[in-house]
């Protein structure tokens, strides 16, 4: 494969559509999965799954239910979801809501933490009368990697062994900011084209949210603020859709890296800035393909699930955007993302909520005040807390934070949130 097919097929495998937040929707997949092997009613489901899952769909609302957590997303799964579907598997959730809510009152959901290394990773296990099967998702929301039926195995592997995987998983490996940056600036515009795709869903949520009145309002208050300046009115904007989505929307939008707030985080910041630059459709589209890919990047190095929150990533990948939209170097998006490493590493996540709008809110906050100062040549100094001279150290270095050295705020978060008094 050659390198920029790879690094394209990398981008379209991490930035796909999906309806709810990505957690509870990949434990509906793996229970839709399950009903199917086990071919029979379900009488009976138990889900093992890591404290990342449980942290990230305890508070979020589900697509069309006006409710929050896993049980009405399983029982959803069960009623009506389609394995074939993905991260839509939950689409016609709205249509058969009563129907889920009856079998959720007549069944029980047996729901426990497993012990495992993969920070993101589901087990269900469906019983019937006469059959039991079981399904295991790790690594990525949709990544079967177990399917077995009455202890027959139908599906076992470690990871992907296609030779087109292999080749992502390549380039992913060997990936710098420098390559991010040329392919985004200099790749032929009709193979990136695509990348508008994300605005039109992404925008249409934002409007929705604008509309609404969807979880804290923070985008609607931002964006209606009589104080307003284009960067509040483009956060504001960009805040709604999340606001609309984690309070169980049921329109789709482009996620990234396996989180929908990645992907409005990544997408209309960019373009409602470059709306305003009044930049050419061609200059806002490789801005969208910097932020998105620059964001995966960054996210490789952090691990798809993690106690450092996703917006952190998606507002460097903006302020890469930013600063390209505004006619600065590589070498000025450089200064932007250490800068940003400076201020926000340690933003943690505490599950997917409503909330997580304030986080973008500040996230985007940061990655706009990076941008003024590095199109002022300004950065950290290399003396300064954890930034190097090279980005790429830099980004490394913050992601063996989110990815090692956090785990322990991760379980005290889990902690936390379990054992909290109303």
């Amino acid at each position: 494969m050659e390198r920029n097919d790879a690094i394209k097929q990398l981008m379209q495998q991490n930035i796909v559509v999906a309806i709810g937040c990505t957690e509870p929707v990949a434990v509906a997949l793996c229970v839709a999965k399950v009903k199917e092997t086990l071919g029979e009613e379900v009488e009976d489901i138990q889900l093992l799954l890591s404290k990342n899952i449980i942290k990230n769909a305890m508070g979020v609302g589900i697509p069309g239910t006006g409710m929050i957590g896993l049980p009405i997303a399983v029982s959803i799964a069960v009623v009506c979801g389609k394995s074939e579907k993905e991260l839509e598997v939950l689409v016609e959730g709205k249509d058969h809501l009563e129907e889920a809510k009856a079998w959720l009152n007549s069944h029980t959901i047996d729901i426990q933490a497993k012990d495992v290394e993969e920070k993101l990773y589901i087990e269900c296990i469906c019983k019937g009368k006469t059959s039991c099967a079981k399904a295991i998702i790790a690594g990525t929301h949709t990544n079967f990697v177990h399917v077995e039926k009455d202890n027959k195995v139908l599906l076992h592997k470690e990871c992907e062994k296609t030779q087109e995987c292999s080749g992502i998983e390549n380039v992913l490996d060997t990936l710098s900011a420098k390559e991010v940056y040329d392919y985004a600036t200099l790749e032929p515009i009709e193979n990136i084209s695509w990348i508008w795709h994300t605005v039109e869903l992404n925008s249409a949520c934002s409007e929705q949210g604008l509309k609404g009145n969807y979880g804290l309002r923070i985008g609607k208050t931002l964006f209606n603020d009589r104080d307003k300046s284009i960067r509040k009115e483009i956060i504001g904007r960009t805040c709604a859709a999340s606001d609309a989505r984690m309070d169980g929307i049921t329109l789709p939008i482009y996620s990234n890296s396996g989180s929908g707030n990645q992907g409005i985080t990544c997408t209309l910041p960019v373009y409602y800035y470059g709306q305003y630059l009044e930049a050419s459709k061609e200059k806002i589209t490789r801005a969208l393909v910097l932020s998105h890919l620059m964001s995966i990047y960054i996210k490789s190095k952090i691990g798809r699930l993690s106690a450092l929150c996703g917006a952190v990533n998606a507002a460097m990948g903006v302020a890469s955007g930013l600063v390209y939209l505004s006619n600065g170097t590589f070498q000025q998006i450089s200064f932007a993302i250490k800068n940003m490493i400076n201020t926000i590493t340690g933003v943690v996540c505490d599950g997917a909520k409503p909330s997580c709008a304030l986080k973008i809110s500040a996230t985007l906050n940061s990655a706009f005040d990076s941008c003024a100062l590095a199109m002022q040549d300004i950065v950290v100094d290399t003396t300064d807390g954890i930034s190097e001279g090279d980005i790429d150290r830099s980004i490394n270095s913050m992601g063996r934070i989110g990815r090692y050295a956090m785990d322990e705020t991760d379980d005290m978060i889990l902690d936390i949130m379990t054992h909290k008094q109303k």
